[in-house]
């Protein structure tokens, strides 16, 4: 009869295929006596309503998705992994003597151009320069990956030491970096070079010296606000020791910062290292790297030698701005807010 309850389960509350509508679920507040459609019951029950259901798939698959959306970070990455194999697997196919001046003039001539017996022609010393080029990208690859890498992680574990110990610890040691930040980068890395002889290992240490000043000041941030979080309280509630919250947890959430700034880092230190190069502070002969070519191919600018210069200088270039591109793409890619996408 009109008005009276209908009862989950009877026969009044099917459909002519015979389908509960409710499923034996009626909703908090709903009107007995009121037939409700099946979409209309489903929302009212607070269940999801028919159609596509989005899903956002895991962590790694969405930082690939976001960053295989920015053409110019594939790019740059492709030009980075095409520098590595020209710079390290270049030499076993084009061989090419870049050791032995004495040697290398036995089967060359001084400043030549290129032709098909030297792609890129010689430099002054009688080097081929197309197997100086990987010879010296090699050097500047390896000074820009390690000094990075140094960097990076002394300047993470500084800055996470200074934001979660805080007060006049904190004080003391950023006071510090901001000592070594007030002295101009390129002035103390002439004066380190000059005060010691060069080689890869020292310059390595120099630019590794004042490059972990940004990323000590950049987790320290990042950690002064993730020591106040929930799970860090309660990892101190339940006994952790300090040294556990920082490395097991705090250092963790600041990946995506460590990561996208460890690519710029790359990229400074290849620019470092090609600047004191450039000066002549550089690796010493047969060594080379990118900016000591540049500096030889200076010399020889007026009388018309370009391939001395625009080769070291074209690849310099696009290796440091194709780390631009891959960490502003990991930048976008590792933002929380772009996760949930």
């Amino acid at each position: 009869m009109p008005g009276d309850a209908v009862l989950p389960g009877s026969p009044e509350a099917r459909d002519p295929s015979g389908s509960p509508w409710s499923s034996g679920v009626v909703a908090e507040g709903a009107i007995t006596g009121v037939e409700i459609p099946p979409s209309e019951s489903l929302i009212v029950a607070g269940l999801p309503e028919g159609g596509d259901v989005s899903s956002s798939g895991g962590a790694l698959r969405q930082i690939v998705r976001v960053f295989g959306e920015n053409k110019l970070a594939v790019v740059g990455l492709f030009v980075i992994v095409f520098m590595v194999l020209f710079c390290f697997a270049g030499p076993l196919i084009y061989k090419t003597n870049q050791v032995n001046g004495q040697q290398a003039l036995q089967f060359s001539t001084q400043d030549s151009a290129p032709s098909s017996g030297h792609l890129l022609g010689t430099d002054p010393s009688g080097y081929d320069l197309l197997g100086r080029l990987m010879f010296g990208g090699k050097n500047s690859l390896i000074v820009g990956f390690v000094a990075a890498l140094v960097a990076t992680v002394f300047g993470v574990v500084y800055g996470a030491i200074s934001g979660f110990l805080g007060g006049w610890v904190d004080a003391l040691m950023m006071r510090f970096v901001d000592i070594l930040l007030s002295i101009p980068q390129l002035f103390l890395l002439i004066v380190l070079a000059v005060i010691f002889h060069p080689s890869l290992t020292l310059l390595i240490g120099v630019i590794a010296l004042v490059a972990w000043l940004v990323p000590a000041r950049l987790i320290r941030g990042e950690t002064l606000t993730l020591r106040v979080r929930d799970y860090v309280q309660a990892v101190r509630v339940m006994g952790g020791s300090g040294s556990r919250i920082v490395f097991r947890h705090i250092i963790p959430n600041t990946v995506g910062t460590i990561v996208v700034n460890a690519t710029f880092q790359v990229a400074d230190a290849i620019l470092l290292l090609a600047a004191l190069g450039f000066l002549g502070l550089g690796l010493p002969t047969p060594q080379t790297d990118w900016g000591a070519m540049l500096n030889d191919g200076v010399n020889y600018a007026l009388t018309g030698s370009w391939w001395l210069i625009y080769p070291a200088g074209f690849c310099i270039g696009i290796v440091v701005v194709a780390f631009n591109f891959v960490g502003d793409a990991l930048r976008d890619s590792l933002e929380v807010r772009l996760q949930q996408r």
